[in-house]
C-alpha cells in the first residue's frame, strides 16, 4: 500500500567522516560572550555594543564555553558549527532574549548532495536554540536541502525552541528534511525539544529524523504540521551507519508531540496515494511512544520495517490520542510481503478515535505482514464511518494478543473486525480467532 524512495546519495551521507574529533575535556573552561547583528561588523569585539555581522565569524569564534546570542533580523547564511564543548562549558548558539531571528537559505547557493542552514557534523556538546530556519528549496533531484543536519559521530546534542518551515524540494523525484539526525558513527544523548516543525515539501524524505546509529535520545513536546511526507520517523538498517550491527535508532522516548495534517496526497513522489504517518518507526528498537496527540495525518502511528528480515521491536505505543487520520489510526507489520514486520511491541491504554476517514478499510488498528508476539490492551478504539476496528488481510501473523480493550461504534450497531482475511462481528469471534 505503500510506496517510499530512501535516495541517501543525494543526502551526501556516505562521504562523511566517522570520526569524532574531540575537544579535550576542560574541567573549569571559562565561559565567554559573544554577540553577532545583521548591523554589525566582523572586525568588532563580539560584544552586545560592538557585535560581529556573520555567522561564519562567530563560529570560528565559539570554542568551548562560548554562547552565541543572535540579534534580531535576518541572516542571508547558513551556520555550521565548527568546535565541540565540553560537559562543563557547551557551545551554544541562541536567540538574545525573545528576540526574532531568522536563518533565511533564500538565496544562499547549494550544491550536490545535501545544503543545511545549520550543520552539526562530528560534534558534542552543542545547543542550537530559539532560532527561525526557513526558505530553503531546489528543483534540482541531486541536491537535498535541510532545515537543522546533525550527523556524524557526537554526543549531548540539544535542538530547542527552534521554528523549521519551508524547507522544499521541487523535485519530481527529490528530498527534503527539515531536522534530520543522521548517525554514521554513534550519536548518543540527543534532545529535541519544543520545536515546530511545518509547512515543508519533502518528497520521499521526512520532517523530523533520526536514522542510523543513536543510541539514546528524546524528542518531546515538539509541534510537527502541514508536512507533505512522514512526520517524526525512526529508522534503522537504511546503510547509514558505518557500522551496519548498530545501523538503527534505539533507546529513545517520543513524547508529548502535537503531529498533524502529515499527508503524502499530491506528493509528487506518491501521487494519490496516502502514505505518510504522523509518527513512524521504521526499525526501530526499544522506544517508547508516549502522551503525544496524532491527527488528521494518513496514518497516525505506524511501527514496522520496511527492509525484509529486519523488525520494529521491543516497543511501546501508550497513552496517546490519535484521531481523525485519513488511512488508519494505528499500523504495525509491513506493507507488502517484501518488507519486515513488528514484534514484541506494547499498544496500550490508546484512545483511537474517528480514524480512517477516506473510508479505506484501515480501520482503527491496521495489522499488515509479519506480525507476531505483540500485545495490544487496554485501548479505546472508537470507528470511523465504516465501523471497522481491526483490519488484517494478510496471514503472516502468529503469537499476538488483544485484552481488555474497549470498542466503541460512532454510527449504528454492526461492528466489524477483519483478522487474516475473514471478517467476524462480534468480539468474541475475533478474539477467538487471533488466538487461533
Amino acid at each position: 500500500m505503500k510506496k517510499r524512495f530512501i535516495l541517501f546519495l543525494s543526502l551526501g551521507l556516505f562521504g562523511c567522516s566517522a570520526t569524532w574529533h574531540q575537544e579535550p575535556a576542560e574541567s573549569t573552561a571559562a565561559k565567554h560572550v559573544l554577540y553577532v547583528a545583521p548591523t554589525g561588523k566582523d572586525t568588532n569585539a563580539g560584544s552586545i555594543k560592538q557585535p560581529l555581522k556573520t555567522l561564519k565569524r562567530a563560529s570560528q569564534l565559539a570554542k568551548a564555553g562560548t554562547t552565541v546570542y543572535l540579534r534580531k533580523g535576518t541572516y542571508p547564511e547558513a551556520l555550521t558549527v565548527k568546535y565541540s564543548g565540553t560537559k562543563q562549558a557547551p557551545v551554544v548558539f541562541r536567540n538574545y532574549q525573545q528576540e526574532k531571528v531568522v536563518l533565511s537559505g533564500k538565496t544562499l547557493k547549494q550544491k550536490d548532495g545535501d545544503t543545511a542552514l545549520i550543520r552539526i557534523e562530528n560534534r558534542q556538546y552543542v545547543t542550537i536554540q530559539g532560532l527561525i530556519v526557513a526558505d530553503i528549496a531546489t528543483t534540482r533531484s541531486n541536491e537535498t536541502p535541510i532545515g537543522i543536519f546533525v550527523t556524524g559521530t557526537g554526543r549531548n546534542i540539544q535542538l530547542i525552541d527552534n521554528q523549521v518551515r519551508r524547507i522544499q524540494t521541487n523535485a519530481k523525484d527529490g528530498n527534503a528534511h527539515g531536522i534530520a539526525i543522521y548517525g554514521t558513527g554513534r550519536l548518543k544523548q540527543i534532545t529535541v525539544r519544543g520545536n515546530r516543525v511545518e509547512d515543508n515539501r519533502l518528497g520521499a524524505s521526512e520532517a523530523l529524523v533520526l536514522n542510523g546509529n543513536i543510541n539514546g535520545f528524546s524528542v518531546t513536546d515538539n509541534t510537527v504540521r502541514r508536512n507533505d511526507n512522514i512526520g517524526i520517523d525512526l529508522i534503522g538498517y537504511e546503510g547509514v551507519a558505518t557500522n551496519p550491527a548498530e545501523d538503527y535508532a534505539r533507546n529513545g522516548t517520543i513524547a508529548g508531540n502535537h503531529v498533524s495534517d502529515s499527508s503524502s496526497y499530491g506528493n509528487p513522489v506518491y501521487g494519490k496515494e496516502y502514505n505518510a504517518a504522523g509518527i513512524y518507526v521504521d526499525g526501530g528498537k526499544q522506544l517508547t511512544i508516549e502522551n503525544n496527540t496524532v491527527e488528521r495525518n494518513d496514518i497516525g502511528i505506524e511501527v514496522t520495517s520496511e527492509h525484509a528480515k529486519h523488525y520494529a521491536e521491543d516497543v511501546t505505543v501508550q497513552g496517546n490520542l490519535i484521531q481523525q487520520n485519513r488511512f488508519t489510526g494505528i499500523s504495525i507489520g509491513g506493507y507488502d510481503k517484501k518488507r519486515g514486520g513488528t514484534k514484541q511491541v506494547r499498544i496500550t491504554r490508546n484512545q483511537v478515535i474517528g480514524n480512517d476517514t477516506k473510508g479505506l478499510e484501515g480501520g482503527q488498528l491496521l495489522v499488515q505482514h509479519d506480525v507476531r508476539d505483540n500485545r495490544i490492551d487496554r485501548n479505546t478504539f472508537t470507528t470511523g464511518q465504516d465501523n471497522l476496528f481491526v483490519a488484517h488481510f494478510f496471514k503472516t501473523s502468529s503469537g499476538n494478543q488483544f485484552e481488555q480493550n474497549t470498542y466503541r461504534l460512532a454510527n449504528g450497531t454492526a461492528k466489524r473486525w477483519i483478522w487474516q482475511d475473514q471478517e467476524y462481528r462480534t468480539q468474541s469471534a475475533f478474539e477467538r480467532a487471533v488466538t487461533r
